[in-house]
């Protein structure tokens, strides 16, 4: 028996109260890795333009793309972005739990949501890029299935992973 809230995955806009954005969740994440990579910022306006246009306007930023959020009560705990099919492939970005939510399966939750997404619209492959450092994201990634791929990324710390959906 526990006392917190279930926790659903919805998409957004469209589900979920209305006043649920990801705007938090993605300036805690791009506040995080910015961190990570060494180059830590104070707040969202010293972010680089287009981590700072998702932040100030997801539904422009991500307005070919489903972006899911997973809900405790009303509280957006966590979200994730699966990009518009392209050549039988989608892409997973973003994906960001809430430091105090971790451990409790919602970023597992958010994937399989978004695999579930990806064989809706007939995608075959959804690909995902990962920071070296984010040791346990990697674990995480390869339990639900996704193997190391050729990289597609200019950046040399980011690893690239694909699954067959």
């Amino acid at each position: 028996m526990t006392d917190q809230p279930e926790v659903v995955i919805v998409r957004w806009p469209g589900q979920g109260p209305a006043a649920v954005r990801p705007a938090e969740l993605l300036a805690a994440y791009h506040l995080r890795t910015q961190a990570e990579k060494g180059d830590p910022v104070a707040d969202v306006d010293a972010l680089p333009d287009r981590y700072r246009r998702e932040i100030l306007d997801p539904g422009a930023a991500f307005a070919d793309d489903t972006v899911l959020i997973a809900l405790s009560g009303d509280a957006a705990v966590g979200c994730l972005v699966v990009t518009a099919p392209a050549g039988g492939r989608s892409e997973i970005k973003r994906l960001w739990t809430d430091p105090a939510f971790r451990g409790r399966g919602i970023a597992a939750g958010l994937i399989g949501a978004a695999l579930a997404q990806a064989a809706e619209n007939g995608v075959g492959t959804v690909r995902l890029s990962v920071w070296k450092w984010r040791t346990s994201a990697i674990a995480l990634y390869e339990r639900l299935g996704f193997t190391v791929a050729p990289s597609w990324e200019t950046r040399d710390q980011l690893l690239c992973m694909e699954r067959t959906v």
